[in-house]
C-alpha cells in the first residue's frame, strides 16, 4: 500500500528514460552489476529494489544467444551483449532480439552515447517480431513503465548474435528476399545449419506472423544439425518446414531446390534455395577452378 505524502512535500514525476540514463552515465551511482551463471540467459526480480528507487543494473552476457527474463520490473536495465569469441571485432556482429509474446511492464530502447531509440513498446504485442541492429548502432537499454500492480508484468526476450562477415548470415538480415549470389550460394553450402534436396509442397501463408512456411519434401539431407526434416509417417519420405517472411512472396513450384539456411529463435529460417541445376552449374564451375570452399559430396 502506498502512503500518501506528507503535507507541503514536492513530489516529483517519475524521471524520463533519457534523464535517468544520463544520470547513471554522468554518475555511475546506484548501479549494480548482474552476471549471468551460464554467461548466456539471464533471470532477475525487480522486487530486489526498494519501491521508491530508480536502480539501474548492469547485465552483461557473453554468449550467441540467450534470452532476458525480469520479473516484477522496476528501474532499468542496461543489458550488455557480446560474442563469446573474444577476438571478434563488434562491427562484424548484428544483435537480433524476439519478445516473449506476454512481454509487458518495460520499454525496449537502442541507446547509443545517451540518445534513445524506441525499439518495443510496452503493450506492442506484435507477433514473432524481431529487432535487429548492429553493435555499432547501440547497446540495449530497458526501462520499467509505472505500474500500479507490478505483480502481473514480465518483460522478457530471446537475442541472437549473427556474423555478418558469414554471407548466408548477411543475406538473411539484410536482405532476405533477394536470390543468392553464386558465391553466397557456395558459402551457404558451407556454413549452413540445413542443406537439403527437395521440392516445395505446400506454401501456407501467416499473415498475423508475416511468415510464409515452406513445406519441403526431402530427396536428399547433406546436413542438418537439428532434427528439422524427419520421415513422415504416411508416405515415409522425409518432411520439413522452412519458414521465410511472408514479402518474399514464396508459392508452390515443380523442380528441385536446394534449400539452405539457419535456426533461429528455435525455427528454421530459409537463406539461399537455388534450383538444384544452377546449383550443380555453379558448383561445377568453382570446382574445376580450384575455388570451392567445402565439398558437398556425390549428388
Amino acid at each position: 500500500m502506498r502512503r500518501a505524502p506528507a503535507p507541503g512535500l514536492l513530489v516529483l514525476p517519475p524521471p524520463s528514460p533519457l534523464l535517468l540514463l544520463l544520470g547513471l552515465l554522468a554518475l555511475d551511482r546506484g548501479c549494480t552489476a548482474q552476471y549471468s551463471s551460464d554467461l548466456c540467459s539471464w533471470k532477475g526480480s525487480g522486487l530486489t529494489h526498494e519501491s521508491h528507487k530508480k536502480d539501474v543494473e548492469q547485465v552483461y552476457l557473453r554468449c550467441a544467444e540467450g534470452s532476458i527474463d525480469w520479473m516484477y520490473p522496476t528501474g532499468a536495465l542496461i543489458v550488455n551483449l557480446r560474442p563469446s569469441i573474444v577476438s571478434s571485432s563488434s562491427k562484424h556482429w548484428t544483435v537480433c532480439i524476439k519478445p516473449f509474446k506476454d512481454s509487458a511492464g518495460a520499454n525496449i530502447y537502442l541507446e547509443k552515447t545517451g540518445e534513445l531509440k524506441l525499439l518495443v513498446q510496452d503493450g506492442d504485442h506484435s507477433p514473432a517480431r524481431v529487432h535487429c541492429f548492429s553493435f555499432e548502432q547501440g547497446g540495449l537499454f530497458v526501462e520499467a513503465t509505472p505500474q500500479q500492480d507490478i505483480s502481473r508484468k514480465i518483460t522478457g526476450f530471446q537475442y541472437e548474435l549473427i556474423n555478418k562477415g558469414t554471407a548466408s548470415d548477411l543475406h538473411m538480415v539484410s536482405a532476405p528476399c533477394r536470390p543468392c549470389s553464386d558465391t553466397e550460394v557456395l558459402l551457404a553450402v558451407c556454413t549452413s545449419d540445413f542443406v537439403v534436396r527437395g521440392t516445395i509442397q505446400n506454401v501456407i501463408n501467416e499473415e498475423e506472423q508475416q511468415d510464409s512456411i515452406i513445406d519441403v519434401s526431402v530427396n536428399r539431407i547433406y546436413r542438418q544439425k537439428t532434427k528439422i526434416f524427419k520421415p513422415a509417417e504416411e508416405s515415409g519420405r522425409w518432411r520439413g518446414q522452412i519458414k521465410t517472411l511472408l514479402q518474399c512472396g514464396v508459392k508452390p513450384g515443380e523442380g528441385d531446390f536446394l534449400f539452405m539456411g539457419h535456426m533461429h529463435f528455435g525455427e528454421a529460417r530459409l537463406g539461399c534455395a537455388p534450383r538444384i541445376k544452377d546449383f550443380q552449374r555453379m558448383y561445377k564451375e568453382a570446382k574445376d577452378k580450384g575455388l570451392n570452399p567445402c565439398e558437398i559430396g556425390p549428388d
